[in-house]
C-alpha cells in the first residue's frame, strides 16, 4: 500500500548481460538499409517520437527493449517534464499534484497511497503513447495543479485484420512475466483481448534518525531506526475492448479491464534511543509478515452520433472504476531495553475506492477554421478506509481487539461541470480558448477520532492557448490555465496510521483545495533530422499542499499534509533530439527550476527558495535493421520542503533488442544499473531534527522473447481522446 521498489543483482549477472549490451558502446557504424534481404524485420530501436499540438505533447512509446519488458513507471521516467521517484510517485515539472488518466478516464488504481505500487506493476507493453498537458484545455477536468498525464493503451484494433502476439521473459530474483493479445477486425466490428502475468520482487531498507526532547524528562533523545523490507508481487491482468458501427453515422464502443496485485511482504525492524551521555533508554525489535491483495476494475461505454455536417458529433460516455484492497499483517514485538515479554499482535485494514462518471460532449465546426465544443460532466467519488487491530495470546491464539487501532473513515464527493471551448486559426495564428465551471461537494466522516466535514464550493477555470507559426518548421506558443488540486481522500483522514513506527502518518481533515495559475511561453523547431525546444513557465499556488512532520516524543514522528499560504515555481524546460550518425541518435531534455515557498503560517520563518536542474539523456544505437540498444540517464535534483529538503536521485537503464525474423525478437534490459534510488529527507524544527533515508535495491535484469502472428496494427490513426477526457 505505502511501499517502494527494487531488488539486487549479482555482479556476475550484471557482467553477463553487459556482454549482450556491448553494441551500445561500440563505435557508431552506418545503419543498414531496410531494403536489404531482412527488410521484413521491423527496426526495433527508435528515438522517443513526439507530436506537438496546440494544447499538448504526444509521446509515442518506441518499440525498444524497455517498453517491451519494463513497466509504466519506466516509460514515464524517460518522458520530458515527468519524473518518477523510487516509490512510483509521479511529478510534472517538480509538482506531484498531477491528474493521471488512462484512455482519458481516471483510474482508482492510480490515485491515493497505492498509486505508486500500481504504476510499477502495469506492463509497458500495454502502453501506446503518453499525452502531457501542462496547461490543459477546458474539456479536461480542472483537477491537477501541475497538469494532466493521459496514458493511451494499445487496443490492437484494425479493420478486417486478424493478429496475435505473445511474449515471455525472466529476470533475476524470481521475476518473470508473460503476456498475449489478439485482435479480430470485421467490416463493422472490431475486438481485442489481452492478458498478462507479472511476478516481481522488491526490496528496500529504511533508516531514520530523530533527535528531540523526551516528553517526560526534557532530556534530548537520539532515536535510531533501521528496517529491511522484502515484497513479492503477483500481478495478473485481463482486458477486453470492442467497437461496433451500426451505421456510418453511429458508433458503439466498450472496454473492460481487471488487474490484481498482491503478494507476501516481510519486514524486520530494529529501533533504539539513547541520551547524549550514551545511556540506552530503549531498544526494540519487530518482525512483520503479511499480504496485501488488491483488485482493480475499469469499464467504459461510449456512443458517438455523427451528423451530416463533417466534424459535427455528439458523444456520450459512462465510466466506472473500482479498487478493493485488504491488507493483513502479523507482528512479533521484542523489547530488550527495558526488558519485557514478547508481544504478538496483528492489524487488518481495507481500502475501497470507486469513481463513477457520466459525460456528454458536442462538437460543432463553425467553418473550416473554427470549431466550438461544449459539454456537461458529472462525477461521483466514494472512498472508505477501515482498520482493526488485536493483541494475540501466543499460547491460546485468542485475540483481544485494541480499540485504539479501530477506525472507520468514509469519503463522498460529487462534482458537476460544464465547459465551453472555441478553436480557430487565421494563418499563421491558431488559438484555443475555453472556460470551465465546477461545483463540488465533499463530505467526510471518521470514527476514532470522531470528525465530520461538509464542504461546498464552486469556481471558474479559464484556459487559453495560442500558437504562431514562424516558418514551416518553427512555432512560438503560449499557454495559460487555472487548476485545482482537491486533497486525496486518505489525506483527509485524521486517523494516525501506526503500521510503520517510528514514522507514523495521518491525514488532515481541515485541508483546503489548492488553486494554481499557470503560464508558459515556448519555442519549438522541428527539422528532418533534429528538433529542439525551449519553454519558460511560471506557476503560482494558493493554499499549496505540503508535508509537515511533527515530533511526538519517544523517537516517534507523525507526517501529515498542510496548506501553505502560497508557493511559486518557475523554470526553463529544454529538449533536443538528433543523430550523431546514421546509427546513433540522442534525446536530451531537462528542467532548470526555481521554487519559493512561504511557510510562516506553519511556524517556519520567512521565504525559502531553491534552484536545480532535472535532466534526461537517451542514446539509441542501431547498427543493423535487426539490432538496437538504448542507454538512458535521468537525474531529479534536490528540492526544498518547509522543514528541510529532499535529496537528488540518479538512474541509469540499459536495453538491447534483436529481431531474428519479423515475428520473433529477443530482449534484455537492466534497470537502475548503479542502484541510484537513494532518497533522503531532512527536517529541522525547534523541537525536531530528522534524517529519513530510503534505499531501494533497484537493479533488475530481464531477458525475454516476443512472438507475433499476423499483422499488428494499432488504432492511433486520427484517434483523439480530448473529447472523451475525464471531465
Amino acid at each position: 500500500m505505502r511501499h517502494g521498489a527494487g531488488s539486487g543483482l549479482s555482479a556476475a549477472s550484471v557482467s553477463g548481460i553487459l556482454l549482450v549490451l556491448t553494441p551500445i558502446v561500440a563505435a557508431a557504424a552506418p545503419a543498414e538499409n531496410s531494403s536489404t534481404p531482412i527488410d521484413t524485420i521491423v527496426v526495433q530501436g527508435q528515438k522517443l517520437n513526439v507530436e506537438s499540438r496546440i494544447d499538448r505533447k504526444i509521446y509515442s512509446v518506441p518499440e525498444d527493449a524497455q517498453s517491451t519488458l519494463g513497466t509504466l513507471s519506466d516509460i514515464l521516467g524517460v518522458i520530458p517534464s515527468i519524473d518518477v521517484d523510487p516509490d512510483g510517485v509521479v511529478s510534472l515539472r517538480g509538482d506531484t499534484n498531477v491528474l493521471i488518466l488512462i484512455d482519458g478516464k481516471p483510474a482508482t488504481q492510480l490515485q491515493g497511497s497505492k498509486a505508486g505500487d500500481n504504476l510499477q506493476s502495469i506492463s509497458a507493453r500495454d502502453i501506446e503513447r503518453i499525452e502531457v498537458l501542462t496547461t490543459p484545455p477546458a474539456q479536461f477536468k480542472a483537477e491537477g495543479a501541475a497538469g494532466v498525464i493521459n496514458i493511451i493503451t494499445r487496443k490492437h484494433r484494425s479493420r478486417e485484420a486478424k493478429s496475435a502476439s505473445a511474449q515471455t521473459s525472466f529476470g533475476d530474483g524470481g521475476r518473470w512475466l508473460a503476456g498475449a493479445n489478439g485482435n479480430y477486425g470485421g467490416k463493422d466490428f472490431t475486438a481485442s483481448v489481452n492478458a498478462g502475468y507479472r511476478a516481481d520482487y522488491r526490496a528496500r531498507t529504511i533508516q531514520s534518525q530523530v533527535i528531540g526532547p523526551d516528553p517526560t524528562t526534557g532530556q534530548i533523545l537520539d532515536s535510531q531506526d533501521h528496517a529491511s523490507q522484502h515484497i513479492r508481487r503477483d500481478v495478473p491482468t485481463l482486458g477486453v475492448s470492442g467497437e461496433y458501427d451500426p451505421s456510418e453515422l453511429q458508433s458503439l464502443s466498450g472496454s473492460m479491464s481487471w488487474m490484481k496485485r498482491g503478494g507476501l511482504r516481510t519486514y524486520s525492524q530494529v529501533d533504539g534511543s539513547s541520551l547524549a551521555s550514551g545511556t540506552v533508554t530503549s531498544s526494540t525489535g519487530r518482525l512483520t509478515s503479511g499480504h496485501d491483495p488488491e483488485d482493480d476494475y475499469n469499464a467504459t461505454l461510449g456512443f458517438t452520433q455523427k451528423f451530416r455536417q463533417p466534424g459535427e458529433t455528439l458523444d456520450f460516455s459512462l465510466h466506472r472504476s473500482i479498487s478493493h484492497q485488504h491488507e493483513h499483517y502479523d507482528y512479533v514485538n521484542d523489547s530488550f531495553v527495558p526488558p519485557a515479554p514478547v508481544l504478538y499482535d496483528n492489524l487488518d485494514f481495507g481500502e475501497d475506492n470507486a469513481i463513477t462518471e457520466a459525460d456528454v460532449d458536442y462538437t460543432l465546426p463553425l467553418s473550416k477554421t473554427q470549431t466550438l465544443k461544449l459539454g456537461y460532466a458529472f462525477e461521483q467519488d466514494h472512498y472508505g478506509f477501515v482498520t482493526a487491530g488485536a493483541n494475540v495470546d501466543p499460547a491460546s491464539g485468542v485475540q483481544t481487539l485494541n480499540p485504539i487501532l479501530n477506525s472507520d473513515f468514509k469519503f463522498h464527493q460529487g462534482i458537476h461541470a460544464i465547459y465551453l471551448s472555441y478553436q480557430a486559426s487565421i494563418a499563421p495564428w491558431t488559438w484555443l480558448a475555453g472556460v470551465r465551471t465546477e461545483w463540488t461537494r465533499t463530505e467526510t466522516t471518521q470514527v476514532n477520532p470522531a470528525v465530520a466535514t461538509d464542504i461546498r464550493y464552486s469556481d471558474v477555470y479559464p484556459s487559453l492557448h495560442v500558437d504562431r507559426s514562424l516558418s514551416d518548421r518553427s512555432t512560438v506558443s503560449f499557454g495559460a490555465s487555472r487548476r485545482v488540486t482537491r486533497p486525496d481522500p486518505d489525506l483527509l483522514n485524521p486517523y494516525v496510521f501506526e503500521e510503520y513506527p517510528p514514522n507514523f502518518t495521518a491525514g488532515n481533515p481541515n485541508l483546503r483545495p489548492q488553486f494554481t495559475q499557470s503560464y508558459e511561453l515556448g519555442y519549438e523547431y522541428q527539422g528532418r533530422e533534429s528538433s529542439y525546444g525551449l519553454t519558460g513557465y511560471y506557476r503560482r499556488n494558493q493554499n499549496s499542499l505540503t508535508d509537515v512532520t511533527e515530533y511526538v516524543g519517544q523517537g516517534l514522528t507523525v507526517t501529515s499534509k498542510a496548506n501553505l499560504p502560497r508557493s511559486d515555481s518557475a523554470g526553463l524546460e529544454f529538449s533536443a533530439t538528433g543523430h550523431f550518425s546514421r546509427a546513433l541518435s540522442y534525446s536530451l531534455s531537462g528542467n532548470a527550476f526555481y521554487t519559493q515557498i512561504d511557510a510562516t503560517a506553519l511556524g517556519f520563518p520567512g521565504l525559502k527558495s531553491t534552484t536545480g536542474v532535472n535532466a534526461k539523456v537517451k542514446l539509441d544505437y542501431r547498427p543493423t535493421a535487426a539490432d538496437s540498444a538504448q542507454l538512458t540517464f535521468s537525474r531529479t535534483d534536490k528540492r526544498l520542503t518547509p522543514q528541510g529538503s529532499v535529496s537528488a536521485i540518479n538512474l541509469v537503464n540499459l536495453g538491447y533488442k534483436h529481431a531474428f525474423t519479423s515475428a520473433l525478437s529477443a530482449v534484455a534490459t537492466i534497470s537502475d544499473l548503479f542502484d541510484g534510488q537513494r532518497y533522503e529527507r531532512v527536517a529541522i524544527t525547534p523541537t525536531l531534527t530528522q534524517v529519513y533515508e530510503r534505499t531501494v535495491a533497484g537493479r533488475v535484469a530481464f531477458v525475454g522473447v516476443v512472438y507475433t502472428i499476423g499483422v499488428m496494427k494499432t488504432n492511433n490513426e486520427n484517434f483523439e481522446y480530448d473529447s472523451g477526457a475525464a471531465r
